[in-house]
């Protein structure tokens, strides 16, 4: 995978573990946050399709995130949609930026891999320990070697997306210089999505 130009943040090394932490903490934040935005759509996008009634969504940053449906009639079908398109937005997002050749192409990598680990590894160790979207579609009929199979399908997937991309947090030994504007971009798009979460649930 080619990696995207960067930028050299400035020249004082004293400086460089305050970014490199900066950019570390927010991507994180970013890629958390966001994970629980299209894990959730799914839910909600499968409801919707399949006559059922969303009562509540629930996305605050210090809680887990969920979907409460009043009327489902196919919550194995919905039970699926968090996982499944959870995993394919972050997929269709980092195919758009592979293609239009996006400058921090390395942003969305990271978010794509983010993003299939965290579900991949919800159902593989729901298929062993049925929590949450796990415990339903086992209860629902949903064969246990499809968790298994789809969480670690995922989660190898998703250790497949971020091979290598540590070097642009300043990690390993092929470690590049952090980018100031991708530490702005992440600790901006963080802020925003707590804001506009903290102003939905107060609503």
């Amino acid at each position: 995978m080619t990696r995207a130009p960067y930028q050299l943040l400035n020249s004082n090394p004293a400086a460089r573990p305050l970014y490199q932490l900066a950019m570390i903490a927010s991507t994180l934040s970013c890629s958390w946050l966001a994970m629980q935005v299209v894990h959730e759509f799914g839910h909600v996008l499968h409801a919707w399709s399949s006559g059922g009634t969303v009562a509540l969504v629930v996305l605050l940053p210090l809680e887990i995130s969920r979907t409460d449906i009043s009327i489902n009639p196919h919550p194995q079908f919905v039970a699926w949609g968090g996982p499944i398109w959870g995993s394919l937005i972050p997929l269709g997002i980092w195919v758009v930026g592979r293609q239009m050749k996006w400058p921090r192409l390395w942003l969305a990598t990271f978010f794509a891999g983010f993003c299939l680990i965290a579900n991949g590894a919800y159902l593989l160790a729901g298929s062993v320990f049925p929590v949450g979207d796990a415990e339903v579609l086992l209860r629902e009929g949903a064969p246990r070697a499809a968790l298994a199979g789809f969480g670690a399908s995922a989660l190898t997937g998703g250790l497949w997306f971020w091979n290598g991309i540590g070097a642009f947090f300043g990690l390993g030994r092929q470690a590049a210089a952090i980018d100031r504007q991708a530490v702005w971009y992440a600790t901006g798009a963080t802020t925003l999505l707590v804001a506009v979460e903290w102003l939905v649930a107060s609503r």
